[in-house]
């Protein structure tokens, strides 16, 4: 096995007490990535038999709270677990690192409290950011990742990552509608993961906030024929709007199979998927 996913949360803003917040775990080789930090990550992590501190990196595809909430329990975790000083390397658009200055200064008492009461804690969480923009590339351990450019607006700006090791690769591309620079991301990948609205579902909710998302994320059908226009292997849904009820996945997944014929896998948090199947 070169690549495998872990769908840690397969939720969305909206609370739900069987669905973490959006995350999903990375296996690429010697490398283990974490793609956004949705509310209850850390627990995800441990379920997946992943503790902060055996992170290779941390992969932001926005600033968007739901996608970042949670990444100041990974950073202080992963800080408090360490046997001794270890950056933690976290990638994301323009503007992470000022997200992580203001994070860091939001624990400063925190920090305080535990470098008083632990005498083996010496130093405050060390966090090395790197802003990336579309086209860049960089090796987290032995895998290599390519960024790519999403559609998200307004927000702005918003990338994917497809992350390759030994001939396999997946894509994980975030809160986006179709657009030609992901179609150039996911062509060929042997797994492209999509967050996904039900927009037949949102269109019955009297709520105008609610109906906002329309414009802004990909619809199931718009997952698939991305898909299909890229070619790649297995088509990975998550962060699923309105929530996916026990019971519906035939219906999502046929919403899908009738623009792909590929492999499509839906699922509850922790749902594993390798690249090779």
């Amino acid at each position: 096995m070169s690549i495998e996913v872990t769908l840690l949360g397969t939720g969305s803003p909206i609370p739900n007490p069987d669905r973490a917040g959006p995350a999903t775990l990375v296996r690429a080789g010697d490398a283990t990535v974490l793609v956004d930090c949705g509310r209850g990550v850390v627990m995800r992590l441990v379920g997946a038999g992943v503790l902060p501190v055996g992170l290779t990196a941390v992969l932001l595809t926005h600033l968007h709270s739901d996608h970042i909430t949670d990444l100041n329990d990974i950073v202080t975790t992963h800080w408090v677990m360490a046997t001794e000083p270890t950056p933690l390397a976290v990638y994301g658009p323009p503007g992470t690192q000022a997200v992580i200055d203001a994070l860091l200064a939001m624990l400063g008492p925190d920090q305080q409290y535990r470098l008083d009461h632990h005498a083996d804690l010496t130093e405050p969480p060390q966090v090395e950011v790197t802003e990336v923009e579309p086209g860049d590339s960089f090796t987290v351990g032995d895998a290599t990742v390519i960024v790519g450019a999403t559609d998200h607006r307004p927000v702005t700006p918003t990338v994917g990552f497809r992350i390759s090791h030994g001939g396999e690769s997946a894509v994980l591309a975030g809160d986006t509608v179709p657009c030609e620079t992901l179609d150039e991301l996911c062509s060929g990948a042997d797994l492209y993961v999509q967050t996904v609205i039900r927009a037949d579902l949102v269109q019955l909710l009297p709520n105008a906030r609610i109906q906002d998302i329309l414009d802004y994320h990909s619809t199931v059908e718009q997952a698939a024929q991305t898909a299909a226009r890229a070619g790649v292997g297995t088509l990975v849904l998550t962060h699923y709007v309105p929530p996916l009820v026990p019971g519906q996945e035939d219906e999502w997944r046929a919403l899908a199979a009738a623009h792909f014929d590929g492999p499509i896998v839906l699922g509850d948090d922790l749902t594993r998927i390798a690249a090779a199947q």
